[in-house]
């Protein structure tokens, strides 16, 4: 299992930071790992929404399809997405910093079946792919 915990700070209100992070389709637009990003129903966000994400994996694009499972607006929610070979498990948490945010981004990525054998490897490659996310995502809330 790979696993990447990281906060950072911006300057925005945390409502605003946490509606724009629940639509996960969003993450197409701070991910650089993320090529496409859609929304797979147009409801009001909250459990049960879908986001299909596009995703560069060791050299090739993945398709994940994402489900949010946990959703305590403007606080804190968890996205699961899975893929044939793998399941990611991301959880963000929004907090009043003062006028800003923190926010807080928790994600863990395990190979499926066979492939199991296979996270060690997935875990050092992980750190770089969750760094380049998170710098990202700063930029984007710091826009």
């Amino acid at each position: 299992m790979a696993h990447a915990h990281k906060t950072v700070k911006c300057p925005k209100p945390p409502a605003e930071v946490f509606a724009y992070l629940a639509d996960f389709s969003t993450t197409a637009e701070w991910d650089p790992g993320i090529s496409a990003a859609r929304r797979l129903d147009d409801g009001p966000l909250g459990v049960g929404n879908r986001v299909e994400l596009d995703a560069g994996f060791f050299g090739r694009t993945i398709t994940l399809i994402y489900e949010t499972t946990l959703y305590e607006a403007p606080r804190r929610f968890i996205v699961r997405g899975e893929s044939s070979t793998i399941v990611s498990v991301d959880e963000i948490t929004v907090e009043a910093d003062g006028e800003g945010s923190l926010v807080t981004y928790d994600a863990e990525l395990t190979l499926k079946g066979a492939l199991k054998i296979f996270d060690p490897a997935l875990s050092l490659g992980f750190g770089k792919v969750a760094d380049k996310a998170i710098a990202g995502l700063q930029e984007a809330l710091s826009a």
